[in-house]
């Protein structure tokens, strides 16, 4: 007879984000030790050790309390079931982990993987183990830890009352292979002849990815685990049959405790994948899960882990095995972009997580360093399309009139440049082909390619956000009004948290001339962040638009104020001073702006607009003709901004459109 205690073949048994490591007796949740009683750990290690199988109330009893001790045995179990579902998350009405079997037991519901040491030092074997009725797990060939000098010890599992022979166990084994492949033969003939169905579980047709947790315990390293984030969502983002929030919203939830559900439910998606993220030297892993929110069942879970130059790699491998749950229908692209392998040098790689963290930022100075990031990652890795990409843009939004510290003319050529470059390197993009499209719209004002460019970027990406919403501004401009709210509607749909889009929709409803509309998303806009200037800007227009002067200069001087007099309030309050038979104040707001641009840089578009608030034609003409010249953003909607509407006549004014290429 064997003893008792049997030498275990695996140490840690991993779940979700979770893990049992059996020799140590702990549970750790994303490599953080978990504080559990012995009674409620001493169950999970009793379900985990045979997941897919009912375990009755009476066994554990057996296993959990000696035969002479007194206890109240069904409080006492209760009271430990309830303990350990808490701590994982869990619930009863809708079991993640935990299933209660009516009368019977409880089921470990959720796919395991087992680890175990090799007799190699350092290396680790991975197991799963999925049964009949359980979600298939995606087989993980990548091992882990990242890096240890260690060789974990031979860990022991505890099975009282559980002695059998190693023959009748390789017996066993055998037998229950056989029968697992025969029922799983039956099952799956049954189903293709359509005896089982889904079609009582909802489809998943929507999700957002949330911040991936940084488990380096290194605050200096959240950039790189906000870059994996934005990673996931790209790969994910490029299947055109799911809806994939934008990066903006999923941030809005880092180091939220929300529940999933409510995240969810307030987001309007049907899933919700969270993960963790740890570099170790020139490795990566990542843990991710995927929860179906409508019945709050944990689908899927898996680590990954490769070298660092192979990590958009290893993202389409972890977007594939998402997808591989879902069960969604894929293209014929997206299985080739999923299938895809890019290499990035490290370091470069690197650098362009840096210059993508102080891009999202926005500021100038922000702006600046990123800019500094991106150019050290093309100058490490010449062929990196993503980094000529953010070059692109950083120079871009730096010339752009409402930016206003850069003359346009300065770092157009440097945007056109590096957003060619981007596109030369690699078409397939959907970033890439926005970038330059962007260029041409905005500085080349080659209105037919900046379309095409446009359209080719939603079509490689329909869940890229930025491409929606840039092309909802050519359409603007183009006076297509009912297709630019369209477009930003969609935008808006993939990023709802995030203030410029919801400023954005504000701001097309305002160029689309429905006021009162605008007044309703732009004030929302402002409760999101009230000290975000854009929508007061042009909530001060649309009052002025609506004829309400009073509201339109209060709104206007009081976003003074809060900007410190930026040059487009002033500029805006300047000609809603003019149009509200206030000239001496307009002129003031003139001598203000010309004070300003004889020591820093002043786009001539908005000394144009006051001018055209105080009806001077003449100068207004002489500023938009400079304005044309420095190539300034801006002008792009002149044809449109109703600001303009008394110059429509003007032949100066026709002409110039004519040189823009308006064509009407």
């Amino acid at each position: 007879m064997i003893s008792e205690q049997v030498e275990a073949p695996f140490r840690i048994v991993r779940f979700g984000l979770f893990e049992v490591d059996l020799e140590a007796c702990e549970l750790r949740k994303k490599g953080l030790r978990i504080k559990l009683q012995d009674q409620p750990l001493h169950i999970l290690r009793v379900l985990i050790e045979r997941p897919g199988e009912i375990v009755s109330r009476e066994e554990l009893r057996h296993r959990l309390w000696q035969p002479d001790t007194f206890v109240d045995f069904d409080h006492s179990l209760n009271t430990a079931m309830m303990r350990l579902r808490e701590v994982l998350g869990d619930s009863s009405e809708n079991p993640r982990f935990i299933e209660t079997v009516p009368r019977k037991g409880y089921r470990f519901v959720a796919p395991v993987h087992h680890v175990r040491p090799d007799t190699a030092a350092g290396s680790v074997v991975t197991q799963d183990v999925n049964h009949a009725g359980l979600p298939p797990g995606n087989e993980s060939k990548d091992l882990y830890p990242i890096a240890s000098d260690e060789t974990p010890a031979p860990a022991t599992w505890v099975r009282k009352n559980f002695q059998i022979s190693l023959f009748h166990a390789l017996a066993l084994v055998v037998a229950l292979v056989l029968l697992t492949a025969i029922v799983s033969s039956i099952f799956f003939k049954l189903r293709s002849n359509g005896i089982f169905s889904n079609a009582s579980s909802k489809p998943i047709t929507s999700l957002v990815v949330l911040p991936m947790e940084n488990l380096s315990g290194d605050k200096s390293q959240e950039y790189f685990a906000d870059g994996m984030t934005d990673e996931l969502i790209a790969s994910l983002a490029r299947i055109s049959s799911i809806r994939v929030l934008s990066r903006t919203t999923a941030m809005e939830y880092k180091d939220s405790h929300e529940s999933l559900g409510k995240i969810a439910r307030d987001l309007g998606v049907d899933a919700v994948v969270e993960g963790t993220v740890l570099r170790s030297g020139d490795r990566v892993r990542i843990t991710a899960e995927l929860i179906q929110v409508s019945t709050d069942r944990h689908l899927w879970a898996d680590t990954y882990e490769s070298p660092l130059d192979d990590v958009l790699t290893l993202q389409n491998r972890v977007a594939s095995a998402i997808v591989d749950q879902i069960r969604i229908q894929l293209t014929s692209q997206d299985k080739t972009r999923l299938a895809s392998r890019r290499l990035v040098k490290p370091d470069a790689y690197e650098d362009f997580l840096k210059g993508l963290f102080y891009w999202n930022k926005r500021s100038r100075e922000d702006l600046l360093k990123a800019i500094d990031y991106f150019q050290s990652a093309t100058v490490k890795d010449p062929q990196y399309a993503l980094a000529y990409a953010g070059l692109a843009d950083c120079y871009g939004i730096l010339g752009a009139a409402i930016v206003g510290t850069v003359p346009t003319i300065d770092v157009a050529p440097k945007a056109e440049a590096a957003a060619m470059k981007a596109v030369e390197l690699d078409d397939s993009l959907a970033e890439t082909q926005t970038a330059l499209a962007t260029v041409q719209f905005n500085y080349k004002w080659d209105w037919k390619a900046a379309e095409r460019g446009f359209r080719r970027a939603i079509e490689l990406n329909p869940n890229y956000a930025t491409a929606h919403q840039r092309y909802s501004l050519y359409l603007t401009a183009m006076g297509r009004r009912s297709e630019s709210l369209q477009e930003m509607e969609r935008a808006r749909s993939l990023d709802p948290l995030s203030v410029s889009m919801n400023f954005s929709l504000g701001w097309r409803l305002y160029m689309a001339r429905e006021y009162d509309r605008a007044l309703v998303q732009l004030n929302d806009a402002i409760e999101m962040d009230p000290s975000f200037v854009l929508p007061h800007i042009v909530l001060g227009q649309t009052y002025e638009q609506m004829g309400d002067y009073t509201k339109a200069i209060a709104e206007l001087e009081k976003t003074a104020i809060m900007s410190h007099r930026s040059t487009p309030v002033i500029a805006a309050l300047g000609h809603v001073y003019a149009v509200a038979g206030r000239p001496a104040e307009a002129h003031k707001i003139l001598e203000e702006l010309q004070s300003e641009s004889r020591t820093g840089y002043v786009s001539p578009f908005y000394i144009a607009l006051v001018y055209a608030g105080l009806k001077d034609e003449s100068r207004t003409m002489e500023w938009l003709e400079r304005a044309y010249a420095d190539r300034s953003n801006s002008m792009v909607f002149t044809d449109v901004d109703p600001r303009f509407d008394s110059l429509r006549s003007n032949p100066k004014f026709q002409n110039l459109l004519q040189r823009m290429n308006f064509v009407n």
